[in-house]
């Protein structure tokens, strides 16, 4: 028995050498997004670092927004899915249009958030049927980021739209609303299968029409 249980005991210990396997509270990640593969302790490092690295790993997913050309190099880093920017983002529009019109700014705010959250769930299930090859919480995270135009269209209308004429408003809308969607279909479509392509992409389309509509008319 005890050379039995020494036996099984190697035969973990081996297991466990393959495997790589650590002790929870050794647990260490890499930099997902960044610079440096040197790892890092997220049991034993500040809040305030874990903050920080949070929000690099935010902008450096902007940048991929903000230059969808870079989609065949860097987009990758999309797939590696966070909530953290979708969420925030969604509450600067939601705050930014509230601004625009106070008196109904709960209803603003409210209409915001669950037209984004809604309609990402709805793109998402379509391009799971579709047989996209992604995950739920991907897809919401790419159509997610890809707010972050109209985010900067509302931004610029919230503080200069008394003043600019309404078709230099409408322009800047439409910009914000195509800047977004060739972002994010160019991630969505290289996920779908040829045939199918624009099945998936119609409804992301329709997603960011709506809000770049709603800012419009604010």
């Amino acid at each position: 028995d005890f050379e039995t249980g020494s036996n099984i005991g190697g035969m973990i210990s081996n297991y466990n050498d393959q495997e790589g396997y650590k002790p929870p509270n050794q647990i260490q990640i890499t930099h997902e997004a960044g610079d440096s593969s040197e790892p890092i302790n997220t049991l034993n490092e500040p809040v305030s670092q874990t903050i920080m690295r949070d929000l690099r790993m935010i902008w450096y997913k902007l940048k991929y927004v903000l230059n969808p050309k870079i989609r065949k190099e860097r987009g990758k880093e999309l797939r590696k899915w966070d909530l953290w920017g979708p969420l925030l983002l969604c509450l600067l529009l939601a705050v930014t249009l509230t601004l625009v019109a106070p008196k109904n700014a709960e209803n603003i705010f409210g209409t915001i958030f669950v037209l984004i959250w809604a309609g990402a769930f709805v793109v998402t299930l379509n391009a799971q049927f579709l047989g996209g090859k992604i995950s739920f919480f991907q897809s919401v995270c790419v159509l997610g980021y890809c707010v972050f135009p109209i985010n900067i269209v509302g931004l610029i209308v919230a503080l200069f739209g008394f003043i600019l004429p309404f078709w230099l408003r409408f322009l800047i809308v439409v910009g914000g609303f195509y800047w977004s969607t060739l972002a994010s279909t160019g991630f969505m479509a290289e996920l779908i299968s040829n045939d199918k392509k624009l099945l998936g992409v119609y409804p992301v389309f329709l997603f960011y029409l709506f809000l770049s509509w709603f800012v419009l008319i604010i």
